[in-house]
């Protein structure tokens, strides 16, 4: 089986992210960048004397697919790569993947991974 995890991060814990991933084996990752808020809620700035609300934070989006045995290891390195301690440090989902293609090889299930 197939597990795609993505893991909602503070920009700044990217590289920390990629090295502790790449410590336990993988190889590959996708990033996108987001933006979002949850109890941290965001926060007010001022603009040319306008007070403004800013309530959608910077945050990117790791995103890596891995083999079953690998989940454990993975989950363990982003939480310990991307932890401040801080609230926003985000979240980690764990989603079932259905079936993968290589799109080179034509390769599927684990041997796309």
């Amino acid at each position: 089986m197939v597990k795609k995890i993505e893991a909602i991060i503070k920009p700044f814990k990217l590289d920390d992210v990629k090295e502790a991933l790449q410590e336990i084996g993988l190889q590959g990752m996708t990033v996108v960048e987001a933006k979002g808020f949850g109890r941290q809620k965001g926060h007010t700035e001022l603009y040319r004397g306008a007070e403004y609300v800013v309530d959608f934070l910077p945050k990117l989006k790791v995103e890596v697919v891995v083999g079953d045995e690998q989940v454990e290891a993975a989950l363990e390195a982003i939480q310990k790569a991307a932890k401040t301690g801080k609230i926003g440090d985000g979240k980690i989902f764990v989603l079932d993947v259905s079936n993968v293609v290589r799109i080179r090889t034509g390769e599927t299930g684990a041997a796309a991974v």
